[in-house]
């Protein structure tokens, strides 16, 4: 049953559909590893065993019966706790919805169980998406699989681990400023931001509207294509939803060629903060890329200095409009004062208080602050021209080449409260990812290689909007250069569960 585990989604599809190997066998191969795997990584809040075998013993049934069903029928997934899910407890990694049992399903859930997906269960992450760690979730924090004194990224690290631990093979994120595409980076796993609005946001809890996306979370570029296949598409519920037509992502995943594809190289790729490794497998991976009859040029877009800066001005004032709503009044968390009256504003300022983390106050804090009368212009509305200008350089930039190339993170995992002190530590790490959610860009992280250090790097693709098939093509190629010079899968060099460290001693990974 472990071998199962070991299986790209592809590969466990065609073992469905085959009859080689039953939905039930699967499911409950990966919950079984989920046992294992849990102590060690922290990955899920919620685990939706009955549920899961539920739908796999359906499928089973449905595919004796032959019926035409979905190519990734049968085949598990985990979704990240801020997708809501019908019956199941969706926190946000907050204290401030721990209890909550929505009453309805998310778009992109409503499509996973209708096209017949087992849901493991709610993946750990960053409370309300604010983080890059996972360190700051109300459920404790997820560790790296490839090293459990090290962070796993965020905030959907709880996703990226549970792939990285073969705990699911496929997994659903959220990307606001790369928590899909930094944690795949950390965990070496492959993780996608589609266009913005191209995947429905509908019952997906808001941290920051404009810049939000929901995304796949795979160990191929593959299992990637065929997961963004089924979630995008338009939603009349989403009034950012694009109308568009999905094309082929999983035919372009299966390019192999590269011969005159033009790859941007952004000049930040090799600026103060990117590590030695990082830049080492980098460039590596570009070399691959040049040797396979891709040109490589050097491009600059002087606008991405400033986007870190205007990120961190637009997002915290989306995230304190959103958080709002979380009163104590009408769902949610609701804690009076110990002592005094109990009014509407004490009963607020309480359930704020014991509800939300300290991050997640920073950050509404801060927002609040550049959405305040005499501030707005300086701030919020300096950041929005700020992003205008990131635009107009990719949008040049894509008149030249077909994508954009650049390191995920300037560095690999580090190690768990090092953005304590310094949150500059924390929000540095997005510098590479940040542009595209300003600009609504596709991005795809795949890893590179292995650093020095013994983690994974990963290697950034951009494309311009609507344009994510390049990705699937440019990456799916890549991920053949590197699978060749490896002489095998990227993810099968992970060590097995429980044959080093532990969550509780740190020393090393699992």
């Amino acid at each position: 049953m472990g071998e199962i585990t070991r299986l790209t989604a592809a590969e466990l599809a065609s073992r469905l559909s085959s009859g080689e190997v039953s939905s039930v066998e699967a499911v409950q191969a990966h919950l079984d590893q989920i046992e294992r795997a849990e102590p060690l990584v922290n990955s899920f809040i919620t685990v939706t065993a009955d549920d899961a075998l539920a739908t796999a013993r359906q499928i089973d049934e449905r595919r004796a019966r032959g019926e035409e069903l979905h190519p990734l029928a049968g085949v598990p997934v985990a979704v990240k706790d801020l997708i809501v899910t019908k019956g199941t407890r969706t926190t946000a990694g907050s204290k401030m919805l721990q209890d909550w049992v929505p009453p309805y399903d998310a778009t992109v859930t409503a499509k996973v169980r209708q096209a017949g997906l087992p849901i493991l269960g709610k993946t750990n992450m960053d409370e309300f998406a604010m983080g890059s760690t996972t360190e700051h979730s109300a459920f404790g924090r997820t560790y790296n699989p490839w090293h459990t004194g090290r962070v796993p990224g965020g905030s959907s690290g709880g996703s990226a681990a549970a792939v990285a631990a073969w705990e699911a093979p496929l997994a659903i994120g959220t990307d606001t400023g790369g928590s899909i595409r930094q944690p795949a980076a950390l965990t070496g796993t492959v993780g996608v931001k589609p266009t913005y609005g191209s995947v429905s946001r509908y019952g997906v809890i808001a941290m920051a509207s404009s810049l939000d996306q929901v995304g796949p979370m795979t160990r191929t570029v593959a299992d990637a294509a065929a997961l963004h296949e089924l979630l995008a598409g338009h939603d009349a519920q989403d009034s950012t939803s694009l109308p568009q037509a999905v094309p082929g992502f999983r035919a372009a995943a299966a390019n192999r060629d590269v011969k005159g594809l033009k790859v941007g190289v952004l000049a930040q790729s090799y600026g103060a903060g990117v590590s030695a490794g990082v830049r080492e497998s980098f460039q590596a991976a570009l070399d691959l890329l040049s040797g396979a009859g891709a040109e490589i040029v050097e491009l600059q877009l002087p606008a991405l200095d400033y986007a870190l800066d205007a990120y961190y001005l637009i997002m915290p004032s989306e995230v304190s409009s959103n958080l709002a709503r979380f009163d104590g009044m009408r769902y949610g968390l609701r804690a009076e004062p110990q002592d005094g009256p109990v009014t509407a504003e004490r009963v607020m300022a309480e359930t704020r208080r014991q509800g939300f983390g300290w991050e997640a106050k920073r950050r509404i804090i801060l927002g609040t602050y550049a959405l305040s009368a005499g501030y707005y212009d300086a701030y919020y509305g300096s950041a929005q021209k700020v992003r205008t200008l990131v635009k107009r350089d990719f949008a040049r930039a894509f008149e030249q080449v077909d994508v954009l190339a650049s390191p995920t993170a300037p560095t690999t995992a580090f190690g768990f409260g090092q953005d304590a002190e310094d949150p500059m530590t924390m929000y540095l790490n997005d510098v590479f990812t940040i542009p595209a959610n300003l600009a609504g860009l596709p991005g795809l992280s795949l890893p590179s290689g292995i650093a020095d250090d013994g983690l994974p790097v990963g290697f950034q693709l951009l494309a311009p909007e609507l344009a994510d098939e390049r990705l699937y093509s440019a990456g799916g190629a890549l991920e053949a250069l590197l699978e060749e010079r490896r002489g095998g899968r990227f993810a099968d060099q992970l060590t097995e569960i429980g044959m080093a460290g532990s969550a509780a001693d740190s020393t090393g990974g699992i």
